[in-house]
């Protein structure tokens, strides 16, 4: 047999540059486990539908799983010339049993084949991912306990705007994680569709039964065209978007924090063991962590586009352009998972700096808002009460007061209705004690999501 699994037709030798070139193996080998789960199951399906023998099924199945336990050991010698996992693992069986082993290729194409190991990948990649967002999730909801009652100045427009728990951040921060979890779910199910059987691009002639494979590999359902089968990738493009979008909500969050850790700012002490020095300045503690953090979402964004361009004009069906998707989407998944091995711990050890962020928390006008509001509770239109308020704040900032230093006959004289009553919603504690719509930083609303957290989070 020839060296190459397609030689028969060539009647010379690939050049050991193209043998360079197309090779995948350098990177594909980690699939092995899950080749190796592939196969088992189509050889398995074979013997059911007659095509194997049930002694032939279990010197294959044998063979197959001595060849995972070697490549597992770090034994198995990978060969560049046999260009991919695939069929450097299908040589080693043919080797190990023979012919037999000639059989396991029986009604599949490699185009079915490397789908079906991605697919396969890509979902054990969604749960371990799963699994890292909800630690992170936790990281947060434990911080609620020892942040409870802290009050932080909220910004946009990287300005102060009002007042907020500081429990209120971390439950914004679980509601994005959140919905990257729902993301990834929702990505799953497509992902979770078997194109093995499809063949090369045609079906097969050979009697073989998909539902079968399926089953045995917990996938939900078919891949239902065998044109669309061997060349689509959306699963694997959807998921690396669901990865980059984990990695800006990482990275937005990094952003905060390293401004939130600068003595300009002085609202959070990070944990040392994620910080590093400088090497000339003595004094420097780094966020060089939330740093890297930040930067690495510029690389799972560069993979994202790459793979839109991979396949923006491909014609059906397979294309060899698609052994490119498989390094974008391995570095995405690794580069976002080792940011959430860091962020969780990082997360959860760090400590808010109270005594800081009160000494300053006043500045800003804070209340400002809810002062207006207070204004409209009477009567008074919200463009009027907006106009009003600005004003009282325009003067309580040249005289260098807050709002609640200004004497009441100050607030009498800009309107008739602002009277001593304005003393009960002025200052941030009773700003944010104000606050009652649903979703709001309101004490009691924050609680009640914490507990709700809590109980998502308990299984």
């Amino acid at each position: 047999m020839s060296d190459k699994p397609w030689g028969g037709v060539f009647e010379s030798a690939t050049d050991e540059r193209v043998e360079e070139f197309t090779e995948s193996v350098s990177f594909d080998r980690r699939l092995y486990e899950h080749d190796i789960r592939g196969s088992i199951a189509h050889a398995r399906m074979l013997a059911e539908v007659g095509i194997l023998t049930a002694d032939e099924r279990k010197q294959i199945v044998s063979g197959l799983t001595a060849i995972g336990d070697q490549i597992a050991a770090g034994k198995f010698p990978f060969k560049r010339e046999l260009e991919d996992v695939h069929m450097n693992i299908e040589r080693a069986l043919v080797e190990k049993i023979g012919d037999v082993g000639r059989k396991l290729h029986t009604g599949r194409s490699r185009n079915d084949q490397v789908s079906t190991d991605f697919r396969l990948w890509v979902r054990d990649e969604i749960d371990a991912i799963d699994k890292r967002l909800k630690i992170l999730q936790h990281a947060f909801i434990s911080r609620t306990e020892k942040d409870a009652g802290v009050i932080l100045p909220g910004y946009t427009h990287l300005q102060r705007a009002q007042p907020v728990l500081a429990n209120h951040y971390w439950l914004a921060y679980c509601e994005k994680f959140e919905r990257d979890r729902q993301r990834l779910a929702d990505c799953r199910k497509r992902v979770n569709q078997l194109p093995l059987g499809t063949a090369a691009m045609a079906g097969t002639t050979m009697p073989i039964d998909r539902e079968l494979v399926a089953k045995e590999l917990s996938f939900e359902g078919l891949v239902a065209n065998s044109l669309d089968s061997s060349s689509d990738r959306d699963f694997a493009i959807e998921f690396a978007f669901c990865l980059s979008l984990v990695a800006t909500h990482l990275s937005g969050w990094a952003e905060e924090w390293i401004l939130w850790a600068t003595i300009e700012f002085d609202f959070i002490k990070l944990p040392q063991q994620f910080c590093t020095g400088s090497s000339i300045m003595p004094q420097k503690i780094n966020p060089d962590v939330l740093e890297l953090i930040r930067g690495k979402t510029a690389r799972v964004d560069g993979n994202l586009t790459s793979l839109l361009v991979l396949v923006k004009s491909l014609p059906l069906a397979y294309n060899r352009d698609l052994q490119e998707d498989k390094e974008r989407v391995f570095d995405s998944a690794d580069t976002v998972r080792a940011c959430l091995e860091l962020a969780a711990p990082l997360a959860a050890g760090a400590d808010l700096k109270r005594e800081s962020i009160e000494a300053r928390l006043d500045h800003g006008y804070l209340d400002a808002t809810t002062l207006m509001e207070h204004l409209i509770h009477q009567g008074v239109p919200q463009r009027t009460a907006h106009e009003l308020i600005g004003k009282l704040v325009s003067a309580a900032m040249k005289r260098g007061e807050r709002l609640s230093d200004l004497p009441v006959d100050f607030f009498k004289s800009a309107h008739e209705l602002l009277d001593e009553s304005v003393y009960e919603v002025l200052g941030v504690e009773n700003a944010v004690k104000a606050f009652c719509s649903t979703g709001s930083t309101n004490p009691t609303k924050v609680e009640e999501q914490i507990a709700v957290w809590k109980d998502r989070l308990r299984d």
